[in-house]
């Protein structure tokens, strides 16, 4: 079975899985404001799936037979420079969390815990598409600068983005 410090490791990561939902809720609601619906498309398509993340997690420890305690979640900011200043947060956000899982993946090892070492992977492959899609849309941002019909024409293709409760998510 799962060691207590292991658990207490995926909590806290839970916990920063839904600190990463809620932050890019803000987003969302923030580009709404703004009149980037595409752009608050994709922050609140975001939002569900680090919310899914944390559901998965949950439910492998609960398959554990281990019992998930949250922690309060911090309030995230409300306003952004522009969309280029969103997604470079995004890109700074994502890398953070793919530290957490590295450090927890590498937790894993030292303990031995084969089980969640393969149940970790999964996070692993799925933070490297984080951070390149983040990194992508940053760059294309950048790129147009100033340009309004650009940056249109980007938020218009980011509203095409479409959720998917991620492999092994059970809901209800």
């Amino acid at each position: 079975m799962i060691s207590k410090k292991m658990t207490k490791a995926l909590t806290q990561q839970i916990n920063a899985e839904l600190y990463s939902g809620y932050l890019y809720f803000s987003m969302s609601s923030y580009a709404t404001s703004i009149g980037l619906r595409g752009t608050a498309h994709w922050m609140f398509t975001q939002a569900q799936e680090e919310t899914a993340h944390a559901l998965k997690q949950c439910q492998y420890l609960q398959s554990q037979g281990e019992h998930v305690v949250l922690a309060a979640i911090e309030q995230p900011p409300a306003t952004f420079e522009s969309a280029l200043d969103m997604f470079e947060q995004v890109l700074k956000h994502e890398k953070k969390v793919t530290a957490a899982i590295n450090a927890l993946t590498k937790l894993s090892v030292e303990e031995n815990d084969y089980a969640t070492q393969i149940f970790l992977q999964w996070f692993v492959t799925e933070q490297v598409e984080e951070e390149e899609h983040a990194f992508e849309i940053a760059g294309r941002l950048k790129m147009i600068g100033a340009s309004t019909g650009a940056l249109l024409y980007i938020d218009k293709e980011l509203g095409k983005r479409a959720f998917t409760l991620p492999e092994g998510v059970k809901l209800g």
